[in-house]
């Protein structure tokens, strides 16, 4: 099994193949790309603490700071583990599963079409061009999503969660008092959004053209609606936002308990493609 011992920046090329890549690191910044080359590429510009190690077995590449390989995911928090950093970046292949954990770390992921995983503490997460499916944790840090296609799951405390350009994604969020902002561009498929959060507040902007069922509810907090066919309604400081856009062959939900809920909708004219005259 080939390992290395990573005590100060350097840069390694893998030619075997690489389907698997298993990243965690405590403190610094973990940038993933995914390549349509055979080689995998590692770099690590900055290194301070404890060796990192570095090993290819069975198509999975590992990178991770020895001491804590075989530990769980928290101990990266214990005071031992945090007198240390690490500054890398990967290109593997497109098609590479990918698991990133990081405890105070930046984080992220672009051009990956396999599965991706990654699990923060409170450094933030970006992703970008994923097709894969997608499962995010974080305790504090935000999520940004750009072009994330092949569905998206996000658990929070309180962390905040951003979706641009969410065409055909399917969104499942769960937080307890991160602000939620998922903006749906045009696609064929129906809208398959679900997302939940105790005080924070809610904002989905929708394509022009939308099919869906919708319900949203807070308990006390404000309500903004966009739609004609949708309702507005409620009793004493509950309020909800229900109805049915389109043909409905969708699902919209929406709850939070004490924020804000706004349905907003896309200009017609921004969902024009490229090149075409209204």
């Amino acid at each position: 099994m080939p390992e290395w011992s990573v005590t100060e920046p350097m840069k390694l090329t893998l030619d075997d193949p690489v389907t698997t890549l298993r990243v965690r690191i405590v403190d610094g910044a973990v940038n993933v790309v995914g390549t349509d080359e055979g080689a995998a590429r590692l770099e690590v510009s900055e290194l301070h603490g404890p060796p990192l190690a570095v090993t290819h077995e069975g198509g999975t590449l590992t990178v991770a700071y020895e001491d804590l390989a075989r530990k769980g995911f928290l101990s990266g928090l214990l005071p031992n583990a945090r007198n240390r950093g690490a500054v890398i970046s990967l290109a593997v292949p497109a098609d590479a599963s990918v698991e990133v954990e990081a405890v105070g770390a930046g984080a992220m992921v672009s051009g990956i079409r396999g599965r991706t995983g990654v699990r923060g503490v409170s450094g933030g997460v970006t992703l970008v061009g994923l097709s894969g499916p997608v499962r995010a944790e974080t305790v504090s840090g935000g999520l940004e999503a750009q072009a994330v296609t092949g569905g998206l799951r996000f658990r929070s405390v309180s962390g905040d969660l951003t979706v641009v350009e969410g065409s055909g994604t399917s969104v499942r969020a769960e937080s307890v008092s991160g602000d939620m902002v998922v903006d749906v561009g045009p696609a064929g498929d129906p809208t398959d959004i679900r997302v939940t959060t105790v005080s924070g507040e809610i904002a989905i902007r929708l394509p022009h053209r939308t099919d869906a069922r919708v319900e949203a509810n807070t308990t006390s907090g404000a309500v903004s609606n966009a739609f004609d066919t949708l309702r507005v309604g409620g009793t004493w400081g509950a309020k909800q936002i229900t109805g049915t856009l389109g043909a409905g062959t969708g699902t919209l939900e929406a709850t939070t308990l004490s924020g804000a809920i706004a349905l907003l909708r896309r200009p017609e004219d921004a969902e024009v493609p490229s090149g075409k005259v209204l």
